[in-house]
């Protein structure tokens, strides 16, 4: 079992930045890839961005060049930097980890809203 907890989300105007993190602990040796979903209201959850044990990155197209994904495995923690918010980024953003063939894990949220 992984246990994931999100934290750094808020209320932020358009142009601003915002850092989440996500705390990992559990059977931290089972995970290889992490990443940033998220979900806005009527909207199906999607990936923002996702990084693998050896630091490979990939990023949704909406988010390329505004946003940073980092993790700390020493510290058994993953970061989302997030530049220049637009409105269109108001959702909440979830933190999971994939195990390989075990059950991934989710974090329980953390709300960021974008004003304009």
């Amino acid at each position: 079992q992984v246990q994931l907890g999100e934290s750094g989300g808020g209320l932020v105007q358009a142009g601003g930045s915002l850092r989440l993190s996500c705390a990992a602990s559990g059977s931290i040796f089972s995970i290889n890839r992490m990443g940033w979903y998220r979900q806005a209201p009527g909207k199906q959850r999607e990936l923002v961005a996702a990084i693998t044990k050896g630091g490979t990155t990939n990023y949704a197209d909406s988010v390329k060049g505004r946003f940073t994904i980092s993790r700390d495995n020493a510290k058994n923690m993953l970061y989302l930097q997030m530049n220049n918010l637009e409105p269109e980024d108001t959702a909440v953003y979830y933190c999971k980890a994939d195990r390989g063939i075990l059950p991934s894990s989710w974090g329980q949220g953390t709300q960021v809203t974008v004003s304009s």
